[in-house]
């Protein structure tokens, strides 16, 4: 997700280019504070992801804070995402760090709990704090603390051919039951294609799912987590994902990378929907150019249970953080606020033309009607993010207990038995840090 989340964004009408110890200078009051708020011929170094910032809102970024501190200068420094943790972790046991960061939000609770960020509880009011998208903040924070601020997200949504849906006489739902119904007709109006691509492995799909039923994939338990996958909400999510299933002929032990969906899955044809990021959108749309294919999408959130709001979806993105050892600590909390407070995320909504998510809900650009940035800001409302815990990276690793669980219900096993196997592989890893 996070490798490829602005990277490759592409969808027509949505976006152009683009181009997941021991300070005393919290408070301004020590030696370094004091320099800091002076200003004087100091270097902020920022890291961003490569793809991350529109080079002209960062410049502008930049010229803003530095006309406030003369003899300060901000100093870009791109990253790729490839090898980023390492480098990340080498780059916060150093005694001169980069000052700001950009973190995967499912990173983030990892380099908070080594003390490698800066706590920055005290300055929630200046970092706008109380405007922030409420699904973002969650990944920014540990254990009542805040280490980080949200800086941007995007979500799934489901993508749809819309000359299958107009021949079978679907419109797009807004239940659950409405869309197995659609299915249902897609299916009927043409038996040799897909009604929806979904393959056995789409994990944060059935994350949404799961927490729809009011659950989670892992829940905290005393000072420890315990996986949650044999609960009775897991296994209702579960088997409500492998009904969508039953009317996909994709692997059901693959995930929507392997084949990768969005290029060599969905450009061949015979599928009326598949759910997706922008850029895959975006990948889809070019592909089908190229074979010389008409791509005519529509979009639409994944359906809730209820028609009051869309169905729960995982928001991927980054998060903005400051080294425990800068130092420039001050100044780097006054460019944190200056680049994730309103006026510049309004101006960044609108320089990526609404393909990414901004921290405030105010701030976000209003994207075109019937567009992919339509569809995912209106999914964002229920937008959440994986159990927020260092060691959640660990439940990822590979062999993912939670696509083995997918997989093995989808292959018959009973939801509750496979969900314990799982809970067990989470329970070991999850408590690791």
């Amino acid at each position: 997700m996070k490798r490829k989340l602005i990277a490759a964004i592409g969808v027509a009408g949505m976006m152009v280019s683009i181009a997941a110890c021991g300070s005393d200078s919290d408070s301004g009051k020590g030696k370094d504070g004091a320099k800091a708020s002076a200003g004087g011929d100091k270097t902020l170094t920022v890291w961003v992801m490569d793809g991350s910032a529109p080079d002209a809102w960062m410049a502008e970024v930049n010229k803003a804070f530095e006309a406030k501190h003369p003899g300060v200068k901000v100093k870009v420094e791109k990253q790729i995402w490839n090898g980023i943790q390492e480098k990340v972790t080498t780059a916060l046991s150093e005694d001169t760090p980069p000052d700001v960061l950009e973190l995967g939000n499912t990173q983030t609770a990892g380099y908070a709990v080594t003390g490698g960020l800066a706590d920055l509880t005290g300055d929630k009011a200046t970092l706008g704090y109380d405007a922030w998208n409420k699904g973002m903040v969650a990944s920014n924070e540990l254990d009542g603390k805040l280490y980080s601020a949200p800086w941007y997200a995007a979500n799934r949504v489901v993508v749809y051919d819309k000359a299958a849906f107009k021949k079978a006489g679907v419109t797009p739902p807004k239940t659950r039951a409405e869309w197995i119904d659609g299915l249902k007709k897609l299916k009927a109006s043409d038996p040799k294609s897909q009604a929806i691509y979904l393959p056995g492995q789409s994990w944060y799909v059935l994350a949404g799912l799961i927490w729809d039923e009011g659950s989670d994939l892992a829940v905290k338990d005393g000072d420890k987590w315990k996986g949650n996958l044999s609960s009775p909400e897991a296994a209702s999510a579960m088997n409500f994902y492998k009904e969508l299933a039953s009317y996909s002929t994709a692997p059901k032990d693959k995930d929507e990378a392997t084949p990768q969906q969005s290029t060599d899955v969905v450009p061949k044809g015979g599928v009326a929907s598949w759910i997706g990021l922008g850029w895959e959108a975006g990948g889809a749309i070019d592909a089908m150019k190229k074979a010389g294919k008409t791509a005519d999408f529509g979009y639409f959130p994944i359906p809730g249970k209820t028609a009051d709001k869309p169905g729960s979806v995982f928001l991927g993105g980054s998060n903005l953080a400051i080294a425990e050892r800068s130092k420039n600590k001050d100044l780097a909390k006054e460019w944190l606020a200056l680049a994730a407070g309103k006026e510049f995320m309004t101006k960044y909504a609108a320089a990526t033309e609404g393909a990414l998510l901004p921290n405030n809900d105010a701030a976000q650009f209003k994207p075109a009607a019937g567009s992919f940035a339509e569809a995912m800001a209106l999914s964002s409302a229920s937008g959440k993010v994986t159990p927020v815990t260092p060691g959640w990276a660990n439940v990822e690793t590979a062999p993912n207990p939670i696509k083995d669980y997918m997989t093995k219900v989808l292959k018959g096993e009973d939801a509750k038995a496979a969900g314990e196997a799982a809970d067990k592989v989470i329970n070991e890893r999850i408590n690791q840090q």
